[in-house]
């Protein structure tokens, strides 16, 4: 579990990732010699997975979104793993998700515009194993997106 100090640690380096430790144990009312060990201790158990570079795709060139809810033949064993698989090799695909209920798979799928969707859809998304049904959403907006966890 974790205690205040850890979770302050961890609201510390939400909002500030690139700060260096000793200023986040000074936010966080620790020495940075006690912060940096629990934060060796946090991603020891897995609970600090890391962190990473977040790229705007939309300022590369990449103006269309679309969200793909799939429906799966589920007549073969391997029909979720050999979809996976298949998805998983197409660089424009940039979430898949797996679901319990009518819709199996979501994939987020960025293209540089409409012409450049219709080629990956119709040369790369349907040649995809094991679809029964495709349901695509436009992406409009992004009205909240955040990693934050409320520690």
């Amino acid at each position: 579990m974790l205690d205040d100090a850890d979770r302050r640690l961890l609201r510390y380096l939400q909002s500030d990732p690139e700060a260096p430790v000793s200023d986040i144990a000074d936010r966080a009312g620790l020495q940075p010699t006690t912060a940096a060990r629990r934060l060796d201790r946090l991603r020891a158990q897995g609970v600090l997975r890391g962190s990473h570079a977040v790229i705007d795709w939309a300022a590369l060139g990449y103006a269309v979104e679309v969200s793909l809810r799939f429906t799966l033949e589920k007549t073969q064993a391997r029909a979720f793993d050999e979809f996976q698989a298949a998805a998983r090799n197409i660089p424009e695909v940039i979430a898949i998700q797996t679901f319990l209920g009518r819709v199996d798979v979501r994939l987020s799928v960025i293209a540089r515009d409409m012409a450049d969707y219709q080629r990956l859809y119709r040369d790369s998304i349907l040649t995809l194993p094991h679809i029964a049904d495709i349901e695509a959403l436009m992406h409009v907006a992004t009205l909240k997106t955040s990693e934050t966890l409320p520690i």
